[in-house]
């Protein structure tokens, strides 16, 4: 049987490396880092921390990273790849149709707050989100059910939603994924000194917290250009149990 192949399709300051852990935990599955991020600097000329490290390390060609690793060999049953959706800038959609492929997004608010400490001047390219809203459309043509993670609704029951998610790629549950040692892993990729600071002191989902820190007034546009594409990929995604995700 051919090994299922999952890219998840996020968005930066979203909670992908906490999913990329938690799939790491199963024993029936391999987790890879951002395999285009070299490919994606390279043809934006993309000033991100710690970008000559990230370009020397990594294979920039992004042809050669989908025809050598997304639909290469593998050696376990499944393998997740974690990816910023913004990093298919310059490649062809075809290989999309060979794998399995999930969307997860979050509050372009919590986003923007966030990832401004690592990009001072965020663009809608660099959040991903209106890539992602072209991925459901693509996707849905193909004829796939595209699961779509909202990180709010994620974090306020993380068993229930990984449960269906795992339910719709034809996977049964692990409770092993809802938790894993405070550390880095060895999948990291060179960035991680940069952007994974909570997750390497975490053991497990953290649970979703109202954020006090108001968005910055010159970033205001951003959030709100971003706001229709974030919401036409909530309304279809997963929901926590109503009795246990926060109102909106």
């Amino acid at each position: 049987m051919p090994p299922l192949r999952v890219n998840l399709w996020s968005g930066p300051r979203n909670v992908s490396t906490a999913i990329m852990y938690a799939f790491a935990q199963r024993t029936d599955t391999r987790v890879v880092d951002e395999p285009l991020y070299g490919h994606y600097l390279k043809v934006t000329g993309a000033e991100h921390p710690g970008r000559e490290e990230v370009l020397a390390a990594m294979d920039t060609d992004g042809e050669r990273v989908v025809r050598d690793v997304l639909l290469g060999q593998v050696d376990r049953p499944v393998v997740l790849f974690k990816q910023m959706a913004h990093h298919l800038t310059g490649l062809g959609w075809g290989f999309l149709a060979d794998t399995a492929n999930v969307l997860l997004v979050r509050d372009p608010a919590d986003v923007i707050r966030s990832l401004r400490h690592q990009i001072p001047h965020p663009r809608l390219e660099d959040t991903g989100v209106a890539f992602q809203a072209q991925l459901l459309e693509h996707l849905t043509e193909l004829g796939q059910d595209v699961p779509v993670l909202d990180a709010r609704e994620l974090l306020s029951s993380p068993e229930s939603v990984l449960g269906e998610l795992c339910s719709r790629l034809g996977l049964d549950f692990d409770p092993v994924m809802l938790s894993w040692p405070a550390a880095p892993r060895a999948e990291d990729g060179v960035w991680a000194p940069h952007w994974y600071h909570n997750i390497h002191r975490s053991t497990g989902f953290q649970p979703y917290r109202e954020k006090s820190e108001p968005v910055p007034p010159e970033l205001a546009p951003l959030v709100e250009e971003c706001r229709p594409y974030y919401e036409e990929l909530l309304e279809v995604a997963i929901r926590a149990p109503r009795d246990v995700a926060p109102s909106r």
